[in-house]
């Protein structure tokens, strides 16, 4: 038979996860496989671009779509587990679940929404449908692997420890060009470290310095107005005029405000902004496949 597109194996994997154990994804992508009788020719096949199998492909963005619609989440590295919200969709729809039925989510509108252009055309074809030429698709395809890639760094920075994600943000700063070629990044998290977990030295004589801060949230905690307070206060006691605020989480518009109006400049780096600026910069990343489009050379057609 032919292999199944992502959206008809949403309920099959939701099913499968309806024991609200933890599941492996490679025990996944077999349990599926064997609920659809793919021969072995069909599990084998690989995507055009030769760098992952197609079945796996589609588990994986079945899996991705689901996650940020809140049915699924992932406990742990290679692993998913049901929500709450997973175990109801599969009660209210026996027969199938796709994008359709995730779109009732506020969350899974906004991930859709996020992986679109502020200047989107209301004309620009939808992945839904995939109706529209292939050129025209790739660019939504690569903006929407792209965004869940970077929610899934944020998510695997919230379950390391603080200190890696300390270590992290530095390398990231240092990718976008903080601290080169003459200037220096240093680690400073840890016992006493006074609300600085980091220094960004611009120059050779730090006369230009930037302090940093990174916290590690769970999503659902916002961080408010007296944390930046906080941060601004160190920044105050460290004689510095600049900071970078990095969570793992969202600000509150308080908080917002305060960094905006305090003398020190504070800049404030959420969740989204954190994990979209490790996908431009390649911090935690790695390419995954490079596809060459062809077509006709008119040149050909019309030499002599």
């Amino acid at each position: 038979m032919p292999i199944p597109d992502f959206q008809t194996l949403m309920r099959p994997v939701l099913e499968l996860h309806a024991d609200s154990g933890d599941h492996e994804s490679a025990a996944v992508v077999a349990s599926i496989a064997d609920h659809f009788e793919l021969s072995a020719d069909e599990r084998a096949e690989m995507l055009p671009s030769g760098g992952q199998k197609l079945f796996n492909n589609r588990i994986a963005w079945s899996i991705t779509h689901m996650a940020q619609a809140g049915l699924l989440e992932r406990p742990r590295r290679g692993a998913t587990r049901i929500t709450a919200r997973g175990q109801e969709v599969l009660a209210e729809h026996s027969d199938r679940v796709d994008m359709k039925v995730l779109s009732q989510f506020a969350e899974y509108l906004e991930f859709r929404a996020r992986r679109r252009k502020p200047d989107k055309s209301a004309d620009e074809p939808d992945l839904s449908t995939a109706d529209a030429p292939p050129l025209e698709l790739i660019p939504q395809l690569v903006a929407e692997a792209h965004t869940a890639l970077a929610d899934e760094l944020v998510e695997r920075l919230r379950q390391a420890p603080p200190q890696f994600l300390e270590h992290c943000v530095l390398k990231l700063l240092t990718r976008m060009g903080y601290g080169g070629p003459e200037g220096a990044v240093r680690h400073l998290g840890g016992p006493g470290d006074e609300g600085m977990d980091g220094l960004i030295r611009q120059d050779p004589l730090g006369l230009d310095v930037v302090y940093v801060q990174a916290k590690r949230y769970a999503g659902d905690r916002t961080v408010h107005r007296p944390d930046v307070q906080a941060f601004a206060g160190a920044l105050q006691g460290a004689q510095a005029s600049r900071g970078i605020f990095i969570a793992t989480t969202r600000f509150s518009p308080g908080a917002i405000d305060f960094a905006e109006k305090v003398p020190s400049r504070i800049i404030l780096i959420d969740d989204r902004r954190l994990g979209e600026l490790m996908v431009a910069y390649d911090c935690g990343v790695q390419e995954a496949a490079t596809v060459t489009i062809k077509k006709v050379d008119e040149d050909f057609f019309t030499s002599g």
